[in-house]
């Protein structure tokens, strides 16, 4: 049975009313001949009354059935109020002294503890309500036992875990928790038994987020008396995302008068004496159940169990993952060796099928040198050098000439052993074998990460740098350089990996500073810090099995120099299926100069406001795009608006383009009507690998970028009509951000000339843009300018002149040929009639042709086509005159025929 603490409520008093009714009834009621009965302990248990104005209190039977009064002991006069038992003690109620508890279990005395939850313990209570803080009979939404924790709802409900407890004295309260999801709030408060809520800073209210599976313990004072206990989870969510919940363990509470009965030991843990107050985790190889006085040894030969395990596991066959490299010590010959190491403690077997051996050691090779800043002297170790001087860590120190100051710093070139100020620690909260394992591994010229346990190992390195000193002559010069870190590194991967480079500023949070995915070649890269104080870097190496295919291709086209940096939209309201009210804000950065932030102000209340502009706060997102859910202030019965659920929509940009598509993201021009086609929108492509329940190979961005001369240069953004939320499908989401720093340079090809009538001789020229002009900047429109011309009357009078001396020159011409036509046709009759009269030939049969004549000379030309006027008069004349020629010539020799 689960061990619990019996609070003394102000039911007790009705209790003893009610035991004082039972009995009289038992005296007055039975018959004499009733056989009394026999009550045994088990069918009864103690309690305590609340205390009087003395200070006084009855101890007092309450039966196990209601009930079930008779025969019940007396009650009798209690301990004093105050009364407490020590640590490992309790107070045994028959014969109400302190009493030690029992191997196998423990006792806090004046405090309880809850660290099994096979059960939900009793006074523990979990509390669903609604929109209208009205209770709901909704079973899903609770708090869930889970053995070693509890686990929250995963829905938007309020659930409240309650637990009430009174004390009298002050005391406290302590838990450890897992908070990994922004979009669940989580709350932790106190009421007194008016239900009013006890003062509480927002630090103890709030909880804060918490990385990689690690647990957060809190802790908040109690004051005396009765003490509320509220954890209280809710949230605000779109869709059927399905959110990671909230875990609880290791419940704590000290101030409590007294505890009836010690707590067993839960399995991994024993305690060997009695009366003890805690509980110890089993050693290596070891184990034990429920309740154990001491740990049962496993079998060496095949098993082993880590600390603290409840049951023995079997070795598996030795992989390279068990065994690590080094490089020993210079040793007095100034020599090195690399060497193999088991892990340890070793759990793998050696000799059986698939065991990978223990590779052979190396040869000895000579030590690399000292690092700069560093110096031998003649010993297997580097040693700094003394202030005021110098080495580059070849030769000894020196002091640095007159006028100079040493440049302080770290400079790491040679790694034999790892520098003092560093550490080396592999993480892996659900794999207790990384543990002992070492991150990273010293390899001569350079660090490199170790082999891990299992591919979702984070291997560190971290180095303390405890504040900075620029030399004088940089100082006087640099008013927000402090220091700088510049690394070299090459990430070399079968299979998907990322290099995580973090930074912690005076142990407050630890924030990531830059990132990389996959296979990198060799390349350096520097981190400048602008505020001296102490500071840690850390560099954790993770191989994963989750899918990766990230491009970087920025651009920054010449146009968009006048675009504002980060642009903001918030859109809604819109409302859950339980009707709250919210808004969703995008913040977007189109290039990265100036990253995107989206800030909870739920989980970290502590974060300044200029921290949180900054992007600063432990829960603060940076990236190209993210999203936060505003409720606003009545949305939820909050006192203030509440920005929560910043989740990052884009950590990779993957390109710009005016195409439709690339790297599998699609945009869409249909969700954006476009009037001209003149200037084509941009498309800037994102990408986030965070995976989803819904999104499986996690979010991508398009942001359109079109121009809008009569936006202003920061533009607007706005969502697609059709999806206010900013995305249709919940993983690719689409954004419009008209700006007429969109718009290209404008040049001369934008704008055109238009002449003006010309009058007196002047005539205006005049440019005009283009309509719809959609360009800025650039070129200017050109002055108007003023040209001489000629007036329309200049040219109807010369065109006049020249139509009358046409009219002429033609009039001239057809009379000529007219007159010249009539005189051949004379001629040639008169010559006609001459040849007639003087030789009488008889008439041919046939035409012959003439010696010497050609017969396509004597053809006639055959015309196809209509001629003109002036081609039938010289047509005329040439048929007159070549009768004519041919006439004289028959009439000649017909004459000389004759007198021959």
């Amino acid at each position: 049975q689960t061990p619990h603490l019996k609070t003394v409520t102000p039911t007790s008093v009705f209790i003893l009313k009610m035991w004082k009714s039972c009995c009289h009834t038992a005296a007055t009621g039975p018959p004499p001949s009733t056989v009394p009965i026999a009550v045994e302990m088990a069918d009864y248990y103690y309690e305590y009354t609340e205390c009087d104005s003395t200070g006084s209190r009855w101890r007092v039977a309450i039966p196990q059935s209601p009930g079930a009064c008779t025969g019940l002991p007396e009650p009798v006069r209690g301990t004093e109020c105050t009364f407490s038992c020590d640590a490992g003690e309790f107070l045994e109620m028959s014969a109400q002294e302190c009493t030690q508890c029992a191997a196998g279990s423990y006792s806090l005395g004046s405090g309880v503890r809850f660290d099994q939850w096979d059960s939900m313990p009793a006074g523990f209570s979990s509390l669903a309500t609604s929109l209208e803080n009205s209770p709901r009979g909704d079973d899903s939404s609770s708090w869930v036992p889970q053995g070693n924790y509890l686990e929250s709802n995963r829905d938007e409900c309020t659930v409240s875990l309650i637990y009430a407890v009174h004390l009298k004295k002050q005391g406290s309260v302590s838990f450890e928790y897992q908070y990994p999801d922004k979009n669940l709030l989580f709350e932790f408060f106190i009421q007194n038994d008016q239900c009013q809520e006890m003062d509480q800073s927002a630090d103890a209210k709030w909880l804060k987020l918490t990385n990689h599976g690690e647990w957060a313990t809190h802790t908040v004072n109690l004051k005396s008396g009765t003490n509320i206990l509220y954890w209280r989870t809710g949230g605000v969510l779109m869709g059927t995302k399905v959110v990671k919940p909230v875990l609880l363990k290791n419940v704590q509470i000290e101030g409590v008068a007294y505890t009836s009965e010690c707590f067993p030991c839960k399995p991994g843990t024993f305690s060997h004496s009695p009366g003890s107050s805690t509980c110890d985790p089993c050693p290596h190889d070891t184990y034990s159940g429920h309740g154990a006085s001491s740990c049962t040894p496993c079998n060496t030969t095949t098993q082993y169990a880590a600390e603290g395990s409840a049951t023995c596991k079997d070795k598996p066959p030795c992989s390279k993952k068990d065994y690590f490299q080094i490089h020993t010590a210079c040793d007095h010959e100034g020599k090195t060796q690399v060497m193999y190491k088991w892990m340890e403690p070793k759990i793998c077997l050696e000799g059986v099928a698939d065991a990978e051996p223990l590779p052979p050691s190396g040869e000895r090779e000579p030590c690399p040198p000292c690092n700069p800043g560093f110096y031998n002297n003649d010993t297997a170790t580097c040693s700094p050098c003394p202030p005021g001087t110098y080495s580059d860590g070849m030769k000894p120190c020196r002091k640095c000439p007159a006028g100079t100051e040493p440049t302080l710093g770290y400079e790491y070139k040679w790694w034999n052993v790892l520098p003092a100020n560093m550490k080396t620690s592999c993480f892996n909260v659900g794999n207790s074998k990384c543990d002992s394992m070492n991150g990273w591994e010293v390899a001569g010229d350079h660090i490199q990460s170790g082999a891990g346990s299992s591919d979702n190992d984070y291997l560190i390195l971290n180095i303390h740098i405890p504040g900075f000193k620029l030399p004088t002559s940089v100082s006087s010069h640099s008013a927000t350089e402090f220091g700088r870190i510049t690394f070299e590194f090459e990430t070399v991967c079968a299979a998907d990996c990322e290099l995580y480079f973090m930074m912690d500023v005076n142990r407050k949070s630890t924030t990531v500073v830059e990132s990389w995915e996959g296979a990198k070649t060799r390349q350096s890269y520097t981190h400048i810090m602008t505020k001296n104080a102490s500071v840690s870097y850390t560099w954790a190496f993770q191989r994963t099995n989750q899918p990766s295919d990230t491009a970087f291709g920025p651009a920054h086209p010449s146009f968009l120099s006048l675009l504002g940096s980060v642009g903001s939209l918030m859109n809604g309201p819109s409302f859950t299926s339980k009707g709250t009210k919210y808004f969703h804000q995008f913040n977007i950065s189109l290039c990265g100069g100036q990253l995107a932030v989206c800030t909870d102000n739920v989980t970290d209340l502590s974060v300044t406001d200029s921290q949180r502009e900054k992007g600063e706060g432990a829960n603060s997102v940076k990236t190209f795009i993210c999203q936060s859910t505003i409720i606003p202030a009545s949305g939820r019965g909050f006192h203030t608006a509440l920005s929560s659920q910043s989740i990052n929509l884009a950590d990779t940009f993957l390109g710009v383009t005016v195409e439709n598509a690339l790297d599998g993201v699609k945009a869409g021009p249909e969700l954006w009507p476009q009037t001209s086609k003149k200037v084509p929108d941009i498309n800037f492509y994102y990408r986030s690998l965070d995976e989803t329940s819904s999104c499986v190979l996690g979010r991508s961005a398009v942001v359109t970028l079109r121009c809008n001369p009569v936006k202003s240069t920061k533009g607007d953004l706005s969502v697609p009509s059709r999806c206010p939320a900013g995305t249709c499908d919940g993983c690719t989401f689409h954004f419009l951000w008209e700006s007429s720093g969109a718009c290209p340079t404008c040049t001369d090809r934008d704008y055109h000339q238009i002449e003006g009538a010309c009058k007196g001789g002047q005539q205006d020229l005049l440019y005009v843009w283009t309509e719809p002009k959609l360009c800025m900047g650039g070129v200017a429109l050109p002055e108007k300018k003023t040209l001489p011309c000629e007036g329309m009357e200049y040219w109807v009078r010369l065109g006049a002149g020249l139509g009358a001396f046409t009219a002429v020159l033609l009039v001239s011409l057809t009379c000529y040929f007219w007159k010249k036509n009539k005189r051949l046709e004379y001629k040639y009759s008169r010559l006609v009639m001459s040849a007639n009269k003087e030789c009488e030939l008889p008439g041919a049969d046939s035409c012959a042709v003439m010696e010497g004549e050609n017969e396509a000379d004597m053809e006639d030309e055959v015309v196809y086509t209509k001629p003109s006027l002036l081609g039938k008069l010289k047509a005329i004349a040439s048929k007159v005159s070549e009768n004519f020629e041919h006439v004289q010539l028959n009439s000649s020799h017909s004459k000389a025929l004759v007198w021959s």
